[in-house]
């Protein structure tokens, strides 16, 4: 069991000793090298000083295991003796499997090497080796997801039915929600983070605080700017009533700003109402952004838009309507299939 200090002359020789489980250092020992004991010494570290739950060390029990038979195999039975080269193959034989194992996915791959790059980083801080092969050894990148959008015709049944309980003050100010988040791109956040005085209805445009306080001003449509001039006038003077009022445009049952959590419940609603069941609380923006860029908008003017702070990010969307156009060439053009 590790003892003292890691950095006193106890502690070090302890870093080499058995785990605290026996059991464990059983199922760790491999070929008993001294990559097996630097890689027992870490397990043990990660139990005792670090705390780690059961689960997370059991996953980098398993990873560390494979990690050494792999080394093993090149010949390396010390881990001072692995070099960047011995991690960088160690890393490309996760993702291509082999010798009855399935290739790993990016995501696991790269949760492998936090472990081995975490037990490269304590041999260096114990003394176990002069160098970190891993140090400079990235992680593969996962595949990017595209963002989810639904078509028009489903937006409009999720306008629709967020209108559902009509001229109530929660339906008025449901619809005005979700009118606005379509029809200006913002986030939830910044959508319940509105006042009052930051929209400006007679010319369409809306001041938002976006991420890092950074603020934008986008446009409003006609379809949100009616839809939000009918809850200011007949929904809001009753919802602010019922509390001590307050800037906040959006106001919840108590008269107190809408909370992000309370726009998603409102979101999810009416998703579920009209039966559409992927739907996030990006879901609008998202929409927004993939049918501008369908209709023909500069991928930069949706950039502003969205208050993205590198076009790169924007970019995404166009992935989605390259895909689209793909489908659509696929079940219409007269050659595209055999």
């Amino acid at each position: 069991m590790m003892g003292g200090s890691p950095h006193s002359p106890a502690g070090r020789g302890a870093a080499l000793s058995p785990s605290p489980s026996p059991r464990s250092t059983a199922q760790d020992a491999g070929t008993g090298s001294a990559l097996d004991a630097a890689v027992r010494a870490y397990l043990g570290h990660l139990a005792v000083e670090r705390g780690l739950a059961a689960n997370t060390l059991s996953s980098y029990r398993r990873d560390l295991r494979r990690y050494a038979q792999v080394q093993d195999a090149r010949g390396r039975g010390a881990i001072g003796e692995i070099t960047e080269d011995d991690v960088r193959a160690f890393l490309v034989g996760l993702r291509e499997g082999g010798e009855g194992r399935p290739p790993l996915s990016a995501g696991s791959a790269a949760r492998a090497l936090v472990a081995v790059r975490g037990l490269h980083r304590f041999a260096l801080r114990e003394g176990l080796a002069s160098g970190d092969p891993a140090h400079d050894v990235k992680p593969p990148t996962p595949p990017r997801r595209l963002p989810k959008a639904i078509s028009l015709e489903d937006v409009e049944r999720l306008l629709a039915a967020a209108g559902a309980s009509g001229d109530t003050a929660r339906g008025l100010r449901d619809r005005a929600l979700l009118e606005l988040l379509y029809g200006s791109g913002a986030r939830i956040s910044e959508a319940v983070g509105l006042d009052v005085d930051d929209l400006d209805l007679r010319d369409g445009f809306a001041r938002v605080a976006g991420k890092g306080g950074k603020a934008r001003v986008v446009p409003i449509g006609d379809y949100a700017r009616d839809a939000v001039d009918a809850y200011l006038v007949r929904a809001r003077p009753e919802l602010a009533g019922t509390g001590r009022g307050g800037p906040a445009l959006f106001l919840n049952a108590r008269g107190g700003r809408l909370s992000r959590q309370g726009a998603w419940m409102v979101l999810r609603a009416a998703a579920d109402r009209a039966r559409l069941s992927e739907v996030s609380p990006h879901t609008l923006r998202h929409s927004f952004a993939t049918h501008l860029l369908d209709g023909g908008a500069d991928v930069r003017v949706v950039q502003e838009l969205l208050g993205h702070a590198s076009v790169t990010t924007t970019q995404v969307y166009t992935l989605v309507t390259v895909q689209l156009l793909r489908e659509v060439y696929a079940t219409s053009h007269p050659r595209a299939r055999s």
